[in-house]
């Protein structure tokens, strides 16, 4: 975004047009406030925003809630009454955990019950802690269930393991402190956690939970066939945190890739069950020679059925074959046995989803692959998914060219005068960031600035010290998934977010654990529709999506009054 009346601060980047209406903007949070209640105004651009395709959301169960409070489960909901054991709910309490969120409250019991569960609820519920919760309590668990052995006849059951797969390094570092504060009464964690991201290599000593990103868990796995084996026997839990950013774009091939995997492990340990009483893993060295041309063809068909969502994913899936193929146990069954195992076998993983935001419409959205593969799992919503938080006020700020600067400094200021001591200022490219702290810094505003062209080290020091120490801190949409800094009072939008899904996490870095905050969006005059429509939805009570009921026409509206401008100027 590009500050007209600062330009001889700014390093001299070339004027662009302003940005069109973001009609690409299919979800937002509803509001209360009407923009027309706010008398001031702003708004800078460097670049006109991306257009994206359409979005929409899923709907499922709501976490059912009793009382007043918008984040927490009644009072008389506790851990021990969710099924957690003592040890863990001291362990909880330790860490200023006494009572659980109504989202954690609903996802609790569905993920003890050892069935897949999705979890759709909004952003600073509790959705962390909601899933390591229950899977520390399995872990943790002094007696094994059969289903979780390799054979009944094996005096040392083959290691549980929790995986959790999240999108960049800071979320996996994120899970490891969380999961390494719930603590037993000698102070120690629960259980074992290490993170494989980043430089970090396989961890020497064997955790309980992994938590890595898809890529470096594949560079870690793939070149080692026993690490792989054992890994993948020993997963009884994967999780799929921010699941709708893995399930799509870059990270979908590989995410895709090891459901498969993990889902044929599965069958083969099924098969194994049935068939032999040798272990699949003892049949693989002693056997391997084995292997037909019929059961790698039948390995092929059975990873390509199940990753057609993505016809993208064949290069990567077919190279997976030869890699499994050496990898499978040689059984004397007949070929339908085979064919009728795959259809209907033992499950012996469980895998959970989690999400703040989960499209659904066409058939390569998140949601759409999550219903396709695990047709069975059981949803969760949280209660304002979609929907206004109650603790969250919205102030809407039009601006000119000639009041975007004031405008900027006014709302960081505003922030500061009221006592927060912390905002967070988003912008929508990493020229815009530099652009925006130019400005701030010009006026005698101290800033952190955070965007991708900083090293991960850098932004690591960055959000520690913006967490320690407060202030403000400028940056791009990196900081806006899954980062979990307590205390964020205020959010700003200097841009005005290029799509619902980013809209929803920036404004979900604040209001967060039943605490308060402050939104302020700067829009121009090509988003007053837009931003009217959201608030209508708002004040009537609806989900925000329902003022897109008719997309079609409504951008439609908006295309031929924009047509209808240039036309006047053109004229003139």
């Amino acid at each position: 975004m590009l500050l007209y009346r600062s330009a001889s601060l700014l390093p001299p980047y070339e004027l662009l047009s302003p940005p069109k209406l973001l009609s690409q903007f299919r979800h937002a949070h509803s509001f209360l406030f009407n923009p027309s209640r706010s008398s001031s105004s702003l708004h800078f651009w460097l670049n006109p925003p991306r257009r994206r395709p359409a979005r929409a959301f899923a709907t499922a169960a709501v976490a059912e809630r009793k009382g007043t409070d918008t984040f927490y489960a009644d009072e008389d909901v506790s851990w021990i009454s969710l099924g957690v054991s003592d040890r863990l709910s001291r362990a909880l309490y330790n860490a200023g955990i006494d009572r659980p969120s109504l989202t954690q409250a609903a996802c609790v019991p569905a993920i003890l019950s050892r069935k897949d569960v999705v979890v759709a609820a909004e952003t600073g519920s509790g959705k962390t802690h909601g899933y390591l919760v229950p899977l520390i309590e399995r872990l943790c668990a002094v007696s094994d269930d059969s289903a979780e052995t390799v054979s009944d006849q094996e005096s040392t059951p083959l290691r549980r393991l929790c995986l959790v797969l999240c999108p960049n390094v800071l979320l996996c570092e994120q899970v490891v402190r969380m999961a390494n504060g719930l603590c037993g009464d000698d102070g120690e964690p629960l259980l074992r956690v290490a993170s494989v991201c980043g430089r970090q290599g396989w961890p020497v000593n064997k955790p309980d939970i992994v938590v890595s990103t898809p890529a470096a868990l594949l560079n870690n796995i793939d070149p080692n066939k026993p690490r792989r084996l054992e890994f993948l026997r020993g997963v009884k839990y994967v999780v799929f945190d921010e699941a709708d950013m893995l399930l799509c774009g870059g990270f979908q091939n590989k995410v895709i890739r090891l459901i498969n995997m993990l889902r044929f492990d599965e069958k083969l340990l099924s098969r194994s069950k049935e068939s032999v009483s040798e272990l699949p893993m003892e049949l693989e060295s002693e056997h391997s020679s084995n292997f037909t041309l019929d059961n790698k063809e039948d390995v092929q068909t059975e990873i390509i059925s199940e990753g057609e969502e993505d016809s993208g994913d064949v290069d990567d899936l077919a190279e997976d074959v030869d890699d499994l193929a050496e990898d499978v146990e040689a059984v004397s069954n007949e070929r339908k046995d085979w064919r009728r195992v795959r259809k209907n076998y033992e499950r012996s993983k469980q895998y959970i989803f989690v999400a703040a935001t989960l499209p659904v419409n066409g058939k390569k959205t998140a949601g759409a692959v999550l219903k396709k593969m695990f047709p069975n799992a059981n949803w969760v919503s949280g209660n304002y998914l979609h929907c206004h938080n109650p603790r969250l006020k919205q102030r809407w700020v039009e601006v000119t060219l000639e009041t975007q600067v004031d405008e900027l400094i006014k709302a960081v200021n505003q922030g500061f005068k009221a006592g927060d001591c912390r905002t967070m200022v988003f912008a929508n490219t990493v020229e815009a960031v530099e652009a925006v702290a130019n400005v701030l810094l010009k006026a005698g505003i101290d800033c952190y600035r955070y965007h991708k062209n900083f090293s991960l080290e850098e932004r690591t020091q960055t959000l520690a010290d913006f967490q320690e120490k407060g202030g403000i801190i400028v940056c791009t949409d990196a900081a806006a998934r899954g980062v979990d800094i307590p205390n964020v009072s205020h959010v700003i939008q200097a841009d005005f977010a290029t799509s619902a899904v980013d809209f929803l996490h920036r404004v979900g870095r604040t209001a967060r654990a039943g605490q308060f905050g402050l939104v302020t969006s700067l829009y121009t005059e090509s988003n007053r529709d837009l931003v009217a429509a959201v608030c209508q939805a708002g004040d009537i009570g609806q989900p925000v999506e329902s003022a897109f009921s008719r997309k079609r026409s409504f951008r439609n509206k908006l295309k031929k009054r924009a047509l209808d401008k240039v036309r006047d100027l053109s004229t003139a």
